[in-house]
């Protein structure tokens, strides 16, 4: 089997997790996929599968070497996102795409007057949607790929390689992939994520993140007598909405520049409640944050009276860097091998985070690899086919470099 029939073959599955669930998979449906992504590693001849239940899979590559060299591991996730229809995929091939609009389906264009992205794979073959679901490159890609991989070092026995440990878990894309993750189980020094996007994507920096809660009690009177009476919740909502910085908001900015992120407000005269994430790469800037936006409702209460305004701060993952950061070899390597494998690097951090951060924080150092996928999560979602072949070379080729790392 192909890459590419793999991929397509995993698409098939609708993957979508759901952020308002309180079961773990957050879907049932991520377990059928499981369970069919549990018998072919099995059928492939991979060693110690196992799958708990709660719809993690674990399995390994033997080592062919006679010393010990480290362990490491790759790990993808297989739900899709929530914010867009993984239902009913169909996918299709443009034959070495040539720089034109795509017609998805009639009235349905991907155009790289919109996509520009587009135009850095002319000659190469793209899968793309219909243009009514998303694609689930992100992150089936990345599944293919690291088996596809381990097929190949399975069959290249003249490749040397250690132990190489394979993970594939549920809930990523509602940030509760790693929760769960059994990194004893694993019993890996070093993993890597095949999640990033496009050719040569290497990501080892990501936002440090918190999640903010603001409820705003009111006072509801009649309108006709309310002076002096009425604390209009969804007028103070939007008053605190406005006390956050206008720059420094996801549309404002790039890089590593933070922001306040409002995700939604819920509000009547009696009661109001916002929703707010808060990013930013650095942690002192990080800490002034959340410092900040409590400030913002020490003020309100100052104002319109205590217990106006309350507030809950929770932090929900941090930047990897610090952790990635004494044990560089692990980036080498993978540099090492991108070069290898024709791969030309592009070294960016994530205005975002992944299952590696939080992993990074449980005692597995885990930046992140690219894994072809463009325009993730909804409908102009695309992967090159060359790209995801490319993505299997370089962990072959890590694998393979790792084997010499005590020599």
């Amino acid at each position: 089997m192909d890459i590419t029939e793999r991929f397509l073959n995993y698409v098939k599955f609708d993957t979508q997790s759901a952020e308002d669930s309180a079961t773990v998979p957050s879907t049932q449906k991520q377990l059928v996929f499981a369970q069919y992504l549990k018998k072919e590693l099995e059928d492939e001849g991979l060693k110690d599968v196992y799958m708990d239940d709660m719809g993690y899979i674990y399995a390994t590559l033997p080592s062919n070497m006679k010393q010990e060299v480290p362990t490491i591991g790759f790990i993808s996730h297989y739900d899709t996102s929530p914010d867009c229809s993984g239902k009913d995929v169909k996918p299709q091939i443009i034959r070495n795409y040539q720089g034109n609009d795509i017609e998805l389906s009639p009235g349905i264009v991907s155009s790289p007057k919109k996509f520009p992205e587009l135009l850095q794979h002319i000659g190469e073959d793209l899968i793309v949607t219909d243009g009514t679901t998303l694609l689930g490159a992100d992150d089936k890609a990345g599944i293919a790929e690291i088996v596809q991989a381990m097929c190949w070092l399975r069959d290249h026995k003249e490749i040397r390689h250690g132990d190489i440990r394979i993970a594939f878990n549920p809930d990523e894309e509602i940030g509760m992939g790693a929760h769960h993750f059994d990194v004893e189980r694993f019993g890996c020094q070093w993993a890597y994520t095949m999640d990033g996007g496009d050719l040569g994507d290497l990501e080892f920096e990501n936002f440090n993140a918190a999640s903010a809660k603001v409820t705003i009690k009111g006072v509801s009177v009649h309108p006709g007598y309310a002076k002096g009476k009425m604390i209009n919740a969804n007028r103070l909502a939007a008053e605190f909405a406005e006390r956050m910085p206008k720059d420094e908001t996801p549309e404002e900015t790039e890089g590593y520049e933070g922001f306040y992120h409002l995700l939604g407000i819920e509000s009547n005269i009696e009661q109001a409640k916002l929703s707010y994430i808060i990013r930013d790469h650095d942690r002192e800037r990080f800490e002034e944050r959340k410092d900040f936006i409590k400030k913002q409702a020490i003020a309100m209460n100052e104002k319109y009276g205590e217990g106006t305004v309350s507030i809950t701060v929770n932090d929900q993952y941090y930047n990897m860097k610090e952790k990635i950061d004494p044990q560089m070899h692990v980036i080498d390597i993978v540099l090492k091998a991108m070069q290898a494998s024709g791969v030309p690097p592009r070294v960016e951090p994530i205005r975002g985070g992944t299952d590696g951060a939080q992993l990074s924080f449980k005692g597995l150092p885990c930046p992140n690899i690219f894994a072809g996928g463009v325009n993730f999560h909804g409908p102009y979602e695309f992967v090159s086919i060359q790209v995801m072949e490319k993505a299997m070379q370089v962990i072959v080729k890590i694998c393979e470099i790792t084997a010499g790392f005590n020599d």
